[in-house]
């Protein structure tokens, strides 16, 4: 199983002129993976896709109508185990808090792969690998 990184999601919506290819790639990966993501990360689509200026801004029923629907997939809780485990990352590897989060929920919900554009891609960190795929598809 992959874990999504919010900016996967946010590029499904994107309305943006030159993201096609993104939004392209992100709706095949959430249409066509087993994948799964956070409770952080969530939020944070819920927050960013209602407040975007550019790429295209949802009305809150609208982007909670798409958060309800993915709460059908595997969805890693923020709990002690997390919040514990992301301490231990930005101590050690000097990550972002919140970037340390989201790689602990990953972890946590035994994922392999982590889908984001925020990190190294085929960086390995505690066995998970770091997957950017719109630079995997650029290559």
């Amino acid at each position: 199983m992959v874990f999504l990184d919010t900016n996967i999601f946010l590029y499904a919506i994107s309305e943006t002129p030159g993201e096609e290819d993104k939004r392209a790639i992100a709706t095949a990966l959430i249409d066509n993976v087993r994948w799964g993501t956070s409770i952080q990360v969530l939020q944070e689509f819920l927050v960013q896709a209602t407040r975007r200026k550019e790429g295209g801004q949802l009305a809150l029923p609208d982007a909670a109508k798409l958060v309800r629907h993915w709460l059908n997939f595997p969805v890693q809780q923020i709990n002690e185990a997390v919040f514990r485990r992301a301490l231990l990352l930005t101590e050690k590897h000097k990550f972002s808090y919140w970037d340390s989060a989201i790689i602990a929920a990953a972890l946590e919900s035994r994922c392999d792969q982590l889908i984001t554009e925020d990190l190294s891609h085929g960086q390995v960190i505690e066995g998970v690998r770091i997957v950017n795929p719109f630079a995997a598809a650029a290559a």
